[in-house]
């Protein structure tokens, strides 16, 4: 009887994807099959070993999501999301089952024709061989994107802690702000981004600015801007993003525009609004006296078109 084992890795971190590994393994022993355990018990020299032993002699398949998709998502759809495609996949290679195992207590597989074949057992990744080569797999494959991610951004030490929330991670994030890999619907980068699933679920203008706003953090952002805040409100007035670089805190206004029928952003910037951010920055560097010896700079990011590309960002003040 064929066992397809089905386990997640990734369900914890601050950054990086969410990786959940399929596998079926060969109905005849295999000599390292006494090996097999939950990946969080072996040495990565082991799990690697495992994983190349599994990826040769068994059947794999693995279903990733990003970070990206799991804060529109939400942990719980992207599990099942995640499940789904690491099934599809085994499938795609035709393989026979007849039973699944997932770790844990939630089928991800509910209302799918594969249910009624689905058992869920707790530490099913140390107790069933194929949950167990699963769990390895994904952890392997995970931890190897995560090191690959470390040397596009080595301010974090990913290699170290994989995405974790390790005091090491946090404190990169408290001294560098947040990366595009990481996951805004998760604290601490939640605080820092204003991230709010619920505002973004709905097609109108909110979501529209807070898409604006989206991709000017991320052009801030690869221009070596720490984020130190989003939404800043006072009673007059709202700062779309806080950011520090360079020994200045810059306050920008985000504008978004269609096409150019109207003018770019610095169209929509008048006097007035300009007198009304710098009353809002004078009263965040008032109460956040942690930035009071940075140089403030007022600062307008224009939005522009479909895909919401960042067409300029420039100082006015």
């Amino acid at each position: 009887m064929a066992i397809l084992g089905i386990d997640e890795v990734g369900r914890g971190p601050l950054a990086g994807p969410l990786v959940v590994g399929a596998v079926v393994l060969p109905e005849e022993e295999k000599g390292w099959y006494g090996e097999l355990a939950d990946s969080k018990k072996l040495s990565a020299k082991k799990r690697e070993e495992l994983s190349k032993m599994i990826w040769a002699e068994a059947v794999v398949g693995l279903g990733w999501v990003s970070n990206v998709e799991l804060d529109e998502a939400g942990i719980s759809e992207a599990l099942r999301l995640a499940t789904r495609k690491a099934v599809k996949a085994v499938q795609s290679l035709h393989t026979r089952f007849s039973q699944i195992v997932i770790d844990g207590k939630v089928n991800f597989l509910v209302d799918t024709p594969l249910a009624k074949y689905v058992s869920t057992v707790i530490k099913a990744d140390n107790l069933i061989r194929e949950v167990s080569a699963a769990s390895i797999v994904a952890k392997v494959a995970r931890d190897k994107y995560m090191c690959e991610l470390a040397e596009k951004y080595p301010e974090y030490g990913f290699e170290k802690h994989m995405g974790y929330g390790t005091a090491l991670h946090r404190a990169a994030i408290d001294k560098y702000g947040i990366c595009p890999e990481h996951r805004r619907s998760f604290e601490p980068c939640k605080s820092l981004t204003g991230f709010s699933k619920e505002k973004s679920a709905h097609k109108n203008t909110t979501k529209i600015g807070a898409l604006g706003e989206d991709a000017a953090m991320e052009y801030l952002m690869q221009q070596g801007h720490k984020i130190v805040a989003r939404n800043y409100k006072t009673y007059f007035y709202e700062i779309d993003i806080v950011s520090i670089c360079g020994g200045k805190i810059y306050f920008t206004e985000v504008k978004y525009r269609k096409n150019d029928d109207y003018g770019g952003g610095l169209a929509a910037v008048n006097g007035d609004k300009q007198r009304r951010m710098r009353y809002a920055a004078e009263s965040f560097l008032k109460y956040k006296r942690e930035f009071s010896e940075l140089d403030p700079v007022l600062a307008v990011a224009d939005v522009t078109g479909k895909d919401f590309a960042v067409r300029d960002w420039f100082e006015i003040f």
